[in-house]
């Protein structure tokens, strides 16, 4: 027998074309809360060919398939964007506005241009489209689910990338975060270049 789709449906963006908008798209960020790397958005239109890939939050979805769905998405969709800000720049303006503005770049940075957006979370963001703030987005709406699929396996890559770079933190398994084995090398190594100085574990770290 073969496996169901346990994707979401188009429900929301359908709900948008009914009311005459007719490139929608969904937006949502990976990488809020890790000491260290950068905060990632993505904006999707997804298109027929995106239907049946098994869409939705990312966070739900094994890391194996969530690089198929990602590459279908890249693939399939109708308009892709995916944005990332550093480090330095989340330290200068706050993690908070450092995912609203990647948001607002990514929604920008669609080609062809969507007339209306959903976004992940509670929040509106600074765009000339019409929008929609959802929250639990990804786990509600297929576009947005798209866009956090895209968010978090480009920021996974780029993690593990990040472990080359700077061994001993275990970028790789952790992704940032501020598990026991990182908070261990932080102590012991202390920050590198891409950890975040504003958030208090960092800063306790460069006091000590």
């Amino acid at each position: 027998m073969a496996k169901k789709n346990r994707g979401l449906s188009q429900s929301f963006e359908i709900a948008a074309i009914s009311c005459g908008f007719s490139r929608v798209a969904g937006a949502d960020e990976a990488g809020r809360g890790p000491l260290a790397g950068p905060v990632v958005a993505a904006a999707v239109v997804i298109s027929d060919g995106c239907v049946g890939a098994g869409i939705r939050d990312s966070k739900k979805i094994a890391p194996k398939r969530r690089e198929r769905i990602y590459e279908t998405i890249i693939e399939s969709s109708a308009a892709r964007s995916i944005i990332t800000i550093g480090a330095p720049e989340i330290d200068r303006i706050n993690i908070y506005r450092a995912a609203l503005y990647a948001m607002k770049l990514a929604v920008e940075g669609l080609s062809p241009a969507a007339d209306f957006a959903y976004i992940d979370g509670n929040a509106r963001i600074d765009i000339d489209i019409a929008q929609h703030a959802l929250v639990g987005g990804d786990s509600l709406c297929c576009s947005v689910a798209a866009a956090s699929i895209l968010a978090k396996v480009t920021r996974d890559r780029m993690m593990v990338e990040y472990d080359e770079i700077y061994p001993g933190y275990g970028f790789a398994r952790n992704k940032g975060y501020g598990t026991s084995e990182h908070m261990e090398a932080l102590r012991r190594l202390g920050p590198c270049p891409i950890h975040r100085r504003s958030f208090a574990p960092v800063k306790e770290a460069l006091e000590r």
